[in-house]
């Protein structure tokens, strides 16, 4: 059983920092499952282009507003608490954040820990955060 509170995991290697994110990692591939787990916070007025060309995400909005641009149909969706989006075909993407956001993300395959947004957008592919190059 793991039992884990936020309170624990912020100000740890677990607590990632970016420009306009903070991504508190809750669950991760070195806890043995096929997805992780993350609390993350998408800073107010800020925009992340992201795509994750390795990874398929679910993501659950909690608190806040935003809008979330897909680059394949220029389709804007309104994001606020309740709305859930799924990148499943690797969808290249603009999340806009009004007001700070708070999400609930699962990713799979699962994130080692440290990944960071590479120039495209994408984390890199799972064998080469093994591998330490993120």
């Amino acid at each position: 059983m793991i039992v884990r509170r936020l309170e624990e995991i912020i100000g740890t290697e677990r607590d990632v920092q970016a420009k306009t994110w903070n991504s508190r990692r809750l669950l991760l591939k070195q806890d043995g499952f096929g997805y992780s787990l993350h609390d993350t916070r998408i800073f107010a007025g800020t925009e992340t282009t992201m795509w994750y060309k390795h990874h398929i995400e679910a993501v659950y909005c909690v608190e806040g507003e935003g809008e979330l641009v897909d680059h394949e149909t220029g389709a804007v969706h309104a994001i606020r608490p309740g709305t859930l989006y799924v990148l499943d075909r690797h969808d290249r993407h603009t999340l806009r954040a009004k007001t700070e956001l708070r999400l609930i993300c699962v990713f799979t395959p699962a994130l080692t820990g440290q990944e960071v947004h590479d120039a495209s957008g994408a984390y890199p592919p799972p064998e080469e955060a093994e591998a330490g190059a993120c």
